[in-house]
């Protein structure tokens, strides 16, 4: 009945330990972010629509302070960099209202632009996926509802972690090593 008890004491003990690397990887939030050019395969979209949305994107993406570093589509800065991640866009859905419908009648000639955004680390593996809406209802320019966009893609960015890779061992547990078992 002792070893029993001794037995199962030791289990409970050890259970946590070993099960820290496999079950729960550790997350952090990525420092910077790659904003590739915006993508419109399948919804032919106006010139200044497709560059409105790229400089609003970026803009919000400095102005929500999430990351320390936003980099540009080709900046060799981020080539490389295990802690930034790669948004990529591709624009599914576009209605090009009209603003002088919506300044007499504040109910029809809506602009509405749905985006696919896809987060993912540097090596391809996708974070997450989601699909975006901006729109302009009442008051303001077309291309307002690039803004509006932007605005929302940059919030759901701020949720974004990535795992923390095998090699970061001096800044505590990793993957192979129990957190108690990093401390020497």
């Amino acid at each position: 009945m002792r070893d029993l008890d001794r037995a199962t004491i030791l289990f409970c003990l050890m259970t946590p330990l070993c099960l820290t690397g496999v079950a729960s990887q550790a997350q952090e939030k990525p420092i910077g972010v790659e904003v590739e050019m915006i993508q419109s395969d399948e919804v032919k979209l106006p010139a200044e629509f497709r560059v409105a949305l790229y400089e609003n994107l970026v803009q919000q993406l400095h102005r929500k302070g999430t990351f320390e570093n936003v980099y540009r589509d080709g900046d060799r800065n981020a080539a490389g960099r295990p802690d930034t991640i790669v948004l990529h866009t591709n624009v599914k859905g576009f209605k090009q209202g009209s603003e002088r419908t919506r300044q007499v009648t504040t109910v029809a000639g809506a602009t509405s632009i749905r985006v696919h955004c896809r987060f993912s680390d540097t090596e391809g593996h996708t974070l997450l996926e989601r699909d975006i809406e901006g729109k302009v209802h009442f008051f303001g320019g077309n291309l307002k509802a690039t803004s509006d966009f932007a605005k929302k893609a940059a919030s759901v960015a701020r949720g974004i972690t990535i795992p923390v890779h095998p090699k970061a061992a001096d800044r505590g547990a990793t993957l192979d090593q129990p957190a108690s078992a990093s401390m020497h």
